[in-house]
This record gives C-alpha cells, structure tokens and sequence, in this order.
C-alpha cells in the first residue's frame, strides 16, 4: 500500500493529499513532525536513521520524524510513529513549527511544514531496525557544537530546527514539555 502524505499551504492549512515518494520527487509542501525526547540528566535522545531509508540513511536525527497519515491529527501521529520507529510512549507536546525545503543529491526534495514535539521520558527505546540503526543519548551543548562542526552527519531539519529546541529547554520550559 502506498502511504500518502497531507499537502498544505505556507500556513499548515490542508489543501489535499499526494502519494508520498511523489510529493518528495515534485518537492510539495507538506505536513510532518518531528519528535525530540529528554530523559530525567537533560539529554536528547538521537536515532541514526537506517541506512536503507530512501534518503538521509545513516545520519543522525531527532528521536523520531514522519508524516501523519491523510485525517490523522498530528500529534496521534507523532505518538504511533514514536512507537513504532523507538518502542517508546510518553507525553509530547506541540511547541513550535517552521518551514524548510532541502534538495538531497538522489532527486528527492524534503519541503515540509513540521510541527515539533518534545517530551520527557527515561524509558529505554526498542528501535525497529528497519526505521533506526543506532541511537544515542547526547548532551544538547556537545550535540550544538557537533551540528556547527560536522553537520553532513546530521539531518538538515535537525540542523535547522535544534537551535530553536535547545532555546525552550536551556530556558528551563522542562515544566511545560509534558
């Protein structure tokens, strides 16, 4: 079954639904999230995408990311996906959206209007394999400098998006992650 993937206009409002694989190849702006979890010492928690993602296999990235299904909310998306690629639930809560748009050198472009999530949990992920290939837990100062020093490694959403995460945690928001 091919997944579709909810197209919008630069203010996040539905204005219909595309076969995922070709709205990345016609590079249409749609809707996506992305997840950051923190345990209880301030960490994040990265995945390295599987190497057999049909782009940015191998890099670094946020806890979890993807694209609701067409008339599934949002936030009860980022909650399946985060069972399903990490074996993990908690609470997330919506804080922020922003637009990016990314050419990657196999053809396909990433022209997405992300809702962040953030949450809280000490729960240890079970990846699925076919999603994750490792993951990590990171301290946010060391993961700013890694983004700036060595950002091939990363995802160029989690490059973009991070700085604004980073801000809500070190300002101490933890209370209102939850």
């Amino acid at each position: 079954m091919k997944e579709s993937v909810i197209l919008v206009d630069n203010t996040g409002r539905m204005t219909g639904t595309m076969e995922k694989l070709a709205a990345h190849r016609e590079g249409v702006l749609h809707r996506a999230f992305s997840i950051f979890i923190f345990n209880s010492k301030g960490q994040l928690l990265l995945q390295q995408r599987a190497f057999e993602k049909y782009h940015s296999g191998g890099l670094w990235t946020n806890t979890c990311c993807s694209h609701p299904r067409p008339y599934e909310g949002t936030a009860d998306a980022a909650h399946r996906r985060l069972m399903e690629e990490m074996g993990m639930r908690c609470d997330l809560k919506e804080h922020f959206q922003f637009t990016y748009r990314h050419e990657f050198l196999n053809g396909l472009i990433e022209y997405e209007y992300d809702h962040v999530f953030i949450g809280h949990s000490d729960q240890m992920p079970v990846p699925d394999p076919m999603e994750v290939a490792d993951y990590k837990y990171v301290d946010p100062g060391e993961l700013a400098l890694a983004l700036n020093n060595h950002p091939a490694t990363y995802t160029p959403w989690l490059i973009i998006c991070f700085v604004h995460v980073n801000e809500i945690v070190t300002k101490g928001f933890w209370k209102d992650i939850t």
